[in-house]
């Protein structure tokens, strides 16, 4: 387990120093492209790493869900899902290297749910699967990506608002950072049936990846 949670404080740690103190300096050094290919080389790296100890670290159960618990994981798993596609399907101003052009201050679909769709599916995924893992090694990998996906989205926020300036603002004023926040809004169809047809495959794959069955049936 220590080694596991080298290799994860190893891939958060990098995540958070390359995308914010260390991105400035890095990309004026080495240039856009020299840096995106470092970033990515030192993120699959540590990734890779994380996977490995991951699969070496003890399955040693803390606690074992309820069975009411599994047919209500999918239902958020099925949600996050919808989120995820719709980041992805439209312009999400968010993510970087969007043009400045997509915050607007009317979203769209997903954005008006939550101003970060694809960080907080990757959240929902973490809270899902610690709750159902329930062995340490979940519950440290979980918590990883966790806070890689929240706290990388109020750090997003600070450097969206530095890069946009009102054209952020006008936007983060729209939005809520936690779905729903500023009321219950449809994500849109592309990001419904989207996220559907990706819970199914997932449903489907899940057990041949090593998984259990998501709805927690043998």
């Amino acid at each position: 387990m220590t080694l596991l949670i080298l290799a994860l404080a190893a891939f958060v740690g990098s995540h958070f120093l390359l995308s914010h103190p260390l991105r400035a300096p890095l990309v004026k050094r080495l240039g856009a492209g020299g840096f995106a290919g470092v970033y990515s080389l030192i993120a699959f790296a540590t990734l890779g790493w994380a996977v490995f100890e991951w699969r070496r670290a003890p399955v040693d159960a803390v606690w074992s869900a309820p069975a009411w618990a599994w047919p209500l994981g999918a239902v958020v798993m099925l949600f996050a899902m919808i989120l995820f596609v719709g980041s992805v399907a439209t312009p999400n101003p968010a993510l970087m290297g969007t043009p400045a052009a997509a915050a607007s201050a009317d979203p769209r679909g997903v954005q008006r749910i939550t101003r970060h769709p694809m960080m907080w599916a990757f959240a929902l995924w973490a809270i899902v699967h610690a709750t159902l893992g329930g062995t340490s090694r979940d519950i440290a990998l979980s918590g990883a990506i966790l806070i890689l996906a929240l706290v990388g989205a109020r750090l997003q926020d600070g450097k969206k608002r530095e890069q946009l300036g009102a054209a952020w603002g006008a936007y983060e004023a729209a939005t809520s950072f936690v779905p729903f926040g500023r009321g219950f809004f449809m994500p849109g169809w592309t990001a419904l049936i989207g996220g559907i047809v990706l819970f199914a495959a997932a449903t489907f794959a899940h057990p041949y990846a090593g998984g259990p069955n998501l709805w927690g049936m043998a």
